[in-house]
Order: C-alpha cells, then structure tokens, then sequence
C-alpha cells in the first residue's frame, strides 16, 4: 500500500531521528496498523526490495542470489504507556541533549529504525536480507506476528541466519531463557467475617504458596558457554469477594524463567514439584532457544562485533528462529534494563553504532 496520506519516514536521514519519528507514532500492541502503514509506504519506494504484508506484518527481501539468506527482525509495538504523570517513557518523543526518551526507545524502535535505515541503503549487501516488521510481540504468545507469519507464510522466513534487534547495549547476546506461567489456586469455604470460625479463607492458605516461591533459589545454569539466571516469581495474586466476607478461592499467578537447557515439559515438572499439593495449571509456555554460537553464521557475526557475546535472560523471538532451525541472536540499540520502565531511553550514539555494525557486516 502506497498512501499520501500516511506520515512519511525519511529512511535516508539520521537514524536517531528516525528512531524519534518511529517512536512518535502510539503502536501498543493492538495499534499498530498506523506504524505498519508507514514502514511499508516507505520500504516501497526502495526498488532493490520486494515488499509484503499480512496483517500489520511487513516484510521486505533483497532477491540477489547470495550464497547466504539474513533476517533482520524487529516488533513495531510497544507495552501500554506509562501511568504515572511526569513519566519521560512516552509518546510522543522528547530529547534530552543526545538523550532520546519515550516508549519504545529501547524496545524496540532503536533497532527497527536500523532496519529501515539498512533496508533503503544497502542495495547491494553481500549476503541477501529479509528485514522482518511484526506486531504483537509484548503480548502472548497466541498473537504473535512472527507466529502468524511462520504459519500462513514460511517461505518468507527462510533462512541461515537471524539477528533480532532487541536492546542488547550493543553486544551480541545468544540464545535466550524460555518463560512459562502458571495459575496456583487455593480454595476455602465462605462465611462472614465476623464468624470467621465458620469458613476456610483461602487467601491465608496460599501463604505457602508465597513461603516456597520466597525460600526458592534460582538456578544459574551454564549452556554452550553462556550462564543463564533463571527466576521463579509469583507475579499476580487476587482472591475474596467483598470486605465482610471470608474468600473461598485465591489464585496467585507465577512465572517461571528457564534456562534453554530444559525443554517446556522439563521446567513445568520442576515449578510443580516445588508446589506439589496445590492445584496448579500451566497457562503459557514458550520455550528458549540455546546460544548456537559457534555456527558458522553466528561465529562470523560474533567475530565482527567483536564484543563478548553474553546470555539472553528474557525470552525473545530468537527462540521462534531457533525452533525453525535458524541460528539466531539479539543484538541492538539501549540497555535491555530501561525496557517497559517510565523513563525509557536511549542514547542517538548506541542507536548509530548498532547501524555502522550491522552495516559494515552486511556490506
């Protein structure tokens, strides 16, 4: 789609401004048509790339018969703005001296704007690419735009190597942790709270719950080199009806971050054992995906970076390349820490080093 009337990117310009011009445009996962309107409006004025969309999905591939395939994949949404009045990481944009601040700065306009700004430049790559544009990544994993295009249209993620630019300050980070959560449920008997004597309050039985969840240690566990730090946290706890009545059911929400030495059955074994007794009931689950550094694509990366690769602690979508056979990594733009936070931002020099990296790679 070619539209006049869609916001223009100017993808030939600084890359940090380009970063400010993506994260002008609101894109929370859900609303991300706007974005994707005019990622694709611009990628179509580069004749060297054949462009295509499904959804709020764009895709754009160089067909230049190279011995090697790269994806460069990157989400175009962000989580919900910040609540809290002041807070920096928002929308629109701002600038602080050479500061960029607001949502998505991080994660991950920083990197998309990499994208773009390598898609129109690089006419001539000495490896094919296909540069990835998705939605729905901040959300579960059903909603996945990746997902989506890995089901309806796989030929367009063939490939020998991937790079995922989410914020890796610049360094080369392998692999990834899977996550799984999971519903612990507790029940009781209602009374009101006056007899108290009467009911069983759930909400005091799931204490042990929180007791083994608080004693738990997490592992740090050493995969092809790399330690990854795995977590074991409730998250969410809700429960009772009114304030004069004793709750007969409370259920607290746990996440479990696992190192890619364990598949999904493996881990969910290990969260029930600790909680052996309760009710639990697994209700997301993505696997990780182990470092694979030493592939020849990834090795050479690696060497041109030239940074010391280090461990992916949160999930990423190199987990979906790593499950289609594609080595992937991350590497992008800002400091992972600052993701999601209200005073997200990230430096214009970290967002043009990442480029000149990737640039001088694929050149």
């Amino acid at each position: 789609m070619t539209d006049a009337s869609v916001p223009s990117l100017d993808l030939f310009g600084d890359v940090a401004d380009l970063t400010a011009d993506l994260m002008d445009f609101e894109s929370v996962s859900g609303n991300e048509t706007a974005l994707a309107d005019a990622v694709e409006t611009a990628l179509r004025t580069c004749p060297h790339l054949e462009v295509s969309r499904d959804g709020d999905s764009v895709v754009a591939r160089t067909r230049l018969g190279r011995a090697e395939r790269i994806i460069l994949a990157g989400h175009l949404d962000t989580v919900p703005l910040p609540t809290v009045p002041g807070s920096r990481g928002t929308v629109p944009s701002t600038w602080d001296g050479d500061v960029l601040y607001g949502r998505g700065a991080t994660d991950m306009k920083g990197g998309v704007a990499v994208q773009l700004a390598l898609a129109a430049a690089l006419t001539e790559p000495a490896r094919d690419v296909t540069y990835v544009f998705y939605d729905h990544e901040e959300v579960e994993a059903s909603l996945s735009g990746l997902g989506r295009l890995e089901r309806s249209h796989p030929d367009w993620l063939k490939a020998d190597f991937a790079v995922l630019l989410e914020p890796t300050n610049g360094t080369v980070e392998g692999g990834c942790n899977g996550t799984m959560r999971f519903h612990a449920t507790t029940t009781g008997r209602a009374a009101h709270s006056a007899r108290a004597w009467m009911g069983e309050n759930a909400i005091h039985a799931a204490a042990d719950i929180l007791v083994r969840l608080r004693d738990h240690k997490p592992a740090t566990v050493n995969v092809e080199g790399l330690d990854f730090r795995e977590s074991l946290n409730a998250v969410r706890i809700w429960g009772g009806t009114a304030g004069n009545v004793i709750p007969d059911a409370a259920t607290v929400e746990i996440n479990y971050r696992f190192a890619p030495d364990k598949g999904i059955e493996e881990a969910e074994a290990y969260v029930r054992e600790l909680l052996s007794g309760f009710d639990v009931v697994r209700t997301d689950a993505a696997a990780g995906a182990r470092p694979g550094l030493t592939l020849p694509a990834a090795a050479s990366f690696v060497a041109a970076v030239g940074a010391e690769p280090k461990p992916k602690y949160g999930w990423t979508d190199v987990a979906r390349f790593s499950a289609l056979g594609i080595p992937a990594v991350n590497f992008g733009p800002g400091d992972a820490l600052l993701a999601h936070t209200d005073n997200e931002h990230v430096h214009a020099a970290a967002v043009r080093e990442c480029l000149a990296a990737l640039r001088s790679w694929l050149s």
